[in-house]
């Protein structure tokens, strides 16, 4: 069984990773999923995740009024690294090209886990447009399994061909 660790911050994270975690869950003899709310846009994020009926095991409560993409991140690679040590999941998903999704991937690095990358964002070549999303995708993606990515075959090798994840994403998007 893997037991996987997704992380949503905003809107259209819950938005695209929803799915996933109801099927996660509906999977339970071949999934553990557990799911981590950074709330980096807290009403925005709650309002979609209730629309879903999906409650965080996890929530770290990030929005505070005025805050730095420093700070956010700070604290978001802080609490992420504490909740992934406890959880220990075999893999951390995140979506886009976020500050969570970032944070994420960072601290999922430094635990030493897999990271599936679902859907990397927007490319455009310049890091400082769309900012700061574009650096975050870039280096979000550096260590990175790139899992369930539309309108894409690439494969999430490091779990072989044929793995529970792997056919699982690929059977969530027609791959």
């Amino acid at each position: 069984m893997l037991k996987i660790l997704t992380v949503i911050g905003t809107r259209p994270e819950a938005i695209k990773l929803a799915p996933v975690v109801l099927e996660l869950k509906r999977r339970p003899g071949e999934f553990l999923s557990l799911v981590c709310a950074t709330a980096q846009h807290r009403e925005l994020l709650d309002q979609v995740l209730s629309v879903f009926g999906i409650v965080p095991d996890h929530d770290l409560d990030l929005m505070s009024h005025g805050q730095s993409l420093a700070q956010i991140t700070a604290r978001a690679v802080e609490g992420l690294d504490r909740i992934i040590a406890l959880e220990n999941p075999d893999v951390v998903l995140v979506q886009g090209d976020t500050t969570t999704a970032f944070c994420g991937a960072l601290a999922a690095y430094y635990q030493k886990k897999k990271v599936g990358h679902v859907e990397a964002g927007l490319r455009t070549g310049n890091k400082f447009a769309p900012f700061p999303e574009e650096i975050n995708r870039r280096l979000g993606c550096v260590d990175r399994l790139p899992l369930c990515t539309h309108g894409s075959r690439e494969s999430s090798a490091p779990f072989g061909r044929g793995s529970k994840l792997e056919c699982f994403c690929n059977r969530q998007h027609g791959n």
